[in-house]
């Protein structure tokens, strides 16, 4: 069976037999189109995939060189939309632990550009979604962080969910902590318009 991939087309020849012994999307993709063409998908991931049928297994993140972890991490991402698209929960549960591993061994983590990819392309409740909202929101919170909440301003626009599920994550993460009341007295002067100075007298 040939499956084309990605923007290049990139041609792989698979045993249908072992194909649809995983999954029905493919055999069924074949009886409805002339070619199986997954163009919006990643070549890189789809490699992954394949030496998963073959091989039955992931590459472990952990034994990789530094230099190789993050690509690593964000192949594992893209295998894992892909595995949504074609329905194979196990290896999207594998890719989604070499991901979340990948980040953490490699000290980075998706940036706006890539999360709103990821919101564009996941189904609302994807596990996948919860976990890159999570992300974004320990970043946000992160006194250390370059990235403020104006950073993700892409994500916010983009997609009421990923707001959505930020601030829940922030709520969660904070420990469910009460807030100060900005509608009691005192630091008045936080809701005023003037310059720096002393405490004004107004009201």
């Amino acid at each position: 069976m040939d499956i084309y991939v990605g923007h290049t087309k990139a041609r792989w020849c698979l045993h249908s037999d072992l194909l649809s012994y995983h999954t029905t999307f493919f055999q069924t993709e074949k009886q409805e189109h002339s070619k199986i063409e997954l163009l919006d998908e990643y070549p890189e991931a789809f490699e992954l995939l394949v030496k998963w049928l073959y091989q039955g297994k992931l590459e472990n993140v952990s034994d990789m060189p530094i230099d190789r972890k993050w690509d690593y991490a964000d192949a594992c991402q893209k295998l894992y939309t892909l595995c949504d698209k074609i329905n194979l929960p196990q290896l999207k549960n594998m890719a989604i632990d070499q991901f979340r591993r990948g980040c953490n061994e490699a000290g980075l983590v998706p940036g706006p550009e890539e999360i709103k990819s990821i919101y564009d392309t996941t189904p609302p409740n994807s596990p996948l979604r919860k976990l890159i909202s999570q992300i974004a929101a320990r970043q946000i919170m992160d006194p250390e962080s370059q990235c403020d909440a104006a950073s993700y301003r892409m994500c916010f626009e983009g997609s009421a969910d990923f707001a959505i599920d930020v601030v829940a994550a922030i709520r969660i993460g904070s420990g469910l902590k009460l807030f100060d009341d900005p509608t009691e007295e005192g630091h008045r002067c936080c809701y005023h318009e003037h310059g720096a100075g002393p405490p004004c007298k107004v009201g």
